[in-house]
């Protein structure tokens, strides 16, 4: 080898040395960096949470926890956005997946391609936009800071975690009453209006004829339904003229007796249904919250007639007639 081969040699090792020291460092020191730096869970003040199909909710901490601004701050369950707040403080600059613009659609990280486009503001006024992207393998995401071209795989935070339905968020028990103490009810629709009492474990109806007989699964069924009821969003506190309760489609009074004695009267009203999903605004007794809640527990009380309690007495089949015998 002549000597400027030599020198050659030398220049190039030289520059892989010198990259190594540069670069390799560097990565190692990314990889334990945070993906927001500085970022505190009680520093977020605001959510708000887009998914793929442009479903939308927002989150708000207000003077007495998160809730929905949206439903007069309806309140979330007490976990749900601490335990999302503190997978977004945790993510981190490592591994790195791809450096370019050019993935962000592909790994659906994009500014107008995501799985997930959680938006969060701080106390102090500053905003910050998180992307959660693809899943290449289970338990894994592709995540983007919006101010930043790298894209990183975290195993701490998928898209199931911040659903942008308020069902997510929220518990969605909206009526709960103790199905054992109850001891009367009255449904009135459309339909007519049905009492029934329990005593001794067994129910009766009023206005039962001698000849009927109740259906008491049918009733059973019945104390079922309005003893725990689900909504799939609140509404907000304040009574709107288009949720139809003045004249309410249904109508649940529920009186309970504990043990000792005590009694309590519950009431639930199911008012309009939604031409867009079918679902009706209901109100309770319980709670200072409209809500809506689904086709299926609604239309439950909305269509209940009186032959769906009541088992009508065999129709009598009509004695044959002896044809008359011709005259000789």
């Amino acid at each position: 080898m002549n000597r400027t081969n030599q020198i050659l040699a030398a220049i190039l090792a030289l520059q892989i040395v010198m990259a190594a020291v540069v670069l390799w460092p560097r990565s190692l020191a990314a990889g334990d960096e945070p993906l927001f730096a500085g970022l505190e869970a009680d520093q977020i003040s605001q959510l708000t949470i887009t998914d793929s199909s442009g479903n939308q909710i927002q989150l708000a901490k207000g003077p007495e926890g998160w809730g929905l601004p949206e439903a007069d701050d309806f309140p979330t369950a007490e976990t749900k956005v601490p335990d999302l707040l503190a997978k977004i403080v945790a993510l981190k600059t490592s591994p790195l997946v791809a450096q370019t613009s050019a993935s962000h659609e592909r790994l659906k990280v994009a500014g107008d391609a995501f799985e997930r486009r959680i938006a969060f503001e701080l106390a102090d006024g500053s905003a910050h936009t998180l992307y959660v992207g693809t899943s290449p393998s289970f338990g894994a995401s592709h995540v983007r800071a919006d101010d930043q071209e790298e894209v990183y795989l975290t195993s701490d935070l998928a898209v199931s975690d911040a659903g942008a339905q308020p069902s997510t968020w929220i518990d969605t028990t909206y009526l709960s009453i103790p199905r054992e103490q109850i001891v009367a009810l009255t449904l009135e629709n459309g339909n007519g209006a049905f009492h029934f009492e329990k005593s001794q474990d067994t129910w009766t109806m009023e206005g039962l004829a001698a000849d009927e007989t109740l259906k008491e699964s049918a009733v059973t069924a019945l104390v079922s339904r309005v003893s725990s009821v689900q909504m799939t969003r609140p509404l907000g506190k304040t009574e709107r003229a288009d949720y139809g309760l003045q004249v309410p489609s249904a109508a649940v009074t529920v009186e309970t007796q504990d043990p000792d004695g005590n009694t309590q009267t519950y009431t639930l009203k199911v008012g309009a249904q939604s031409e867009e999903d079918q679902s009706y605004v209901v109100s309770a007794s319980e709670s200072p919250y409209y809500v809506r809640v689904s086709s299926y527990t609604a239309s439950d009380l909305v269509d209940k007639t009186r032959e769906d309690f009541v088992e009508l007495p065999p129709t009598p089949t009509p004695e044959s007639t002896p044809a008359s015998s011709s005259g000789s």
